[in-house]
């Protein structure tokens, strides 16, 4: 039943950074500053528009790649995975949204958005570990349970 809820989620997901993809892009200056230092770094929309596509792609597409190449893998680790990559398409529409800010011409108190962001990150890193930790404590309580 988890891999089932799973995997609506992450479809419900898939279509919102679809969603949000297309319209940030629609958004965009003709030249997107993507890091701004000492010396900023611009790239034309439509690479921008590439590479976004293309990690996007790629980071769902590995859903696909785990079913097919562990097709015999337990139920509870496909729905992890699955949760794995709804926490990165939320990583990735919060990249989006603050890309897409940043190159508005609106002024905006930058450090208040920080919190999202390092929400985004701390949620999708959490999310990594809570595979290894699950699979610890069952082992170590299915040790118990057998003595």
């Amino acid at each position: 039943m988890f891999f089932k809820i799973s995997k609506v989620i992450w479809f419900f997901s898939l279509l919102i950074v679809l969603g949000v993809f297309m319209y940030v892009y629609a958004a965009l200056p003709e030249n997107v500053v993507v890091n701004e230092n000492q010396q900023a770094v611009n790239i034309s929309k439509e690479v921008f528009f590439y590479i976004c596509l293309a990690v996007i792609a790629l980071a769902n597409a590995f859903v696909f790649a785990v079913s097919r190449i562990y097709p015999q893998t337990e139920e509870y680790f496909k729905g992890w995975f699955y949760g794995l990559t709804v926490c990165a398409n939320i990583f990735f529409v919060t990249g989006l949204c603050f890309i897409s800010l940043y190159n508005s011409s609106e002024k905006f108190d930058y450090p208040r958005i920080g919190f999202i962001i390092y929400g985004s990150i701390i949620l999708l890193a959490g999310w990594s570990v809570s595979w290894p930790i699950f699979r610890l404590s069952q082992k170590i309580f299915d040790k118990q349970l057998s003595e």
